[in-house]
């Protein structure tokens, strides 16, 4: 019986790991693709989990709503911060810290 119930966390903790590597991916495309439109340069081509939530999707089932957090910048000198809020795989909101325009 434990045996079992070893393998059944094993396996939610490997499917766990699994799941928010996809997501991290994601939310690097996602920052890379914002960055490229505004005239950005993402740094390091990296994001950092901030948040972990379970939450409701539309359709009522229950996902992990991560915010990635990303570093930036506007003339290449520089650093600023933006988050991406992925619910699932879909992003709920990306938010940069106030930038020069071009």
């Amino acid at each position: 019986m434990t045996q079992l119930f070893f393998l059944l966390l094993f396996a939610l903790l490997a499917w766990f790991w699994f799941d928010t590597m996809q997501a991290r991916e994601q939310a690097i495309v996602i920052g890379k693709r914002h960055c490229l439109q505004d005239g950005l340069q993402l740094l390091d081509e990296t994001v950092s989990l901030a948040s972990l939530k379970l939450r409701r999707n539309r359709d009522g089932q229950a996902t992990f709503r991560r915010v990635y957090e990303f570093e930036f910048s506007d003339n290449g000198d520089n650093r600023r911060v933006g988050s991406i809020t992925l619910l699932g795989r879909v992003a709920e909101s990306i938010q940069l810290e106030p930038y020069l325009m071009q």
